[in-house]
């Protein structure tokens, strides 16, 4: 649980933001709660609750919100060698919680420890989910008071908690490199294109430069010496 608490740190903020935004959308307070019950995916229902607002259809949000999910397929990718040892139910549990932030707290553990224990990464996605659900609750219980989220700070919630938690993971140049890059082309592809297709474009090419780099780093390590030089 202590690991999830800056994650419980950022999506108070956010989930609080999603919860005005969503009743000035025209949910109430029940439909905004079971939203982040059974969905649980923040970027996700803030497009869906923007799409609402402005009455979209059904495959319209279907399909805006599988696109942007996308992602996960990576993220789950990345994890599953280390989640081999759980039953299905277990994995698919672990599967419904998985965030951006809980992936990002995740991967650096089973960096470290190969099986961690189930408790310690369940308390973490478990935690991390009770305060989405109890922050959009409070979100849409008080968006009658607040209408103006910029003039709160609520905006910058998001992208400041995402900041923060690729700085954790920048550790070495390789990692430095990709970062910059994908700071540069997804800038580059979102001023040039309509819609959230950068973003898949900006992982995958962003994805594909860290294993290369990863693999010379790898083949460096085990080329021999050469004594003479």
């Amino acid at each position: 649980m202590a690991r999830g608490l800056p994650i419980v740190l950022g999506y108070f903020p956010i989930g609080f933001a999603f919860g005005i935004l969503a009743v000035n959308a025209g949910m109430n307070t029940l439909e905004v709660t079971l939203m982040s019950i059974f969905v649980f995916a923040g970027s996700a229902q803030l497009i869906a609750v923007g799409l609402i607002g402005s009455q979209a259809g059904l495959a319209t949000i279907a399909v805006t919100t599988f696109l942007v999910n996308l992602r996960h397929l990576l993220m789950s990718a990345a994890l599953a060698p280390y989640l081999g040892h759980l039953s299905r139910l277990q994995q698919g549990l672990f599967s419904f919680q998985l965030t951006d932030e809980t992936f990002a707290v995740h991967s650096m553990d089973f960096k470290t420890e190969a099986a961690p224990p189930r408790a310690r990464f369940f308390a973490t996605n478990v935690l991390a989910h009770l305060a989405w659900i109890l922050s959009s609750f409070t979100g849409a219980w008080a968006g009658s008071l607040l209408t103006d989220l910029k003039a709160w700070g609520f905006d910058y919630a998001l992208p400041a908690m995402f900041i923060a938690l690729l700085v954790l993971h920048i550790g070495e140049w390789r990692k430095a490199v990709v970062a910059l890059l994908s700071i540069s082309l997804s800038t580059v592809l979102y001023s040039v294109t309509e819609g959230h297709g950068y973003i898949i474009i900006t992982t995958l090419v962003a994805a594909t430069i860290g294993i290369t780099l990863g693999k010379k780093k790898v083949d460096a390590r085990r080329s021999p010496v050469n004594p003479g030089e």
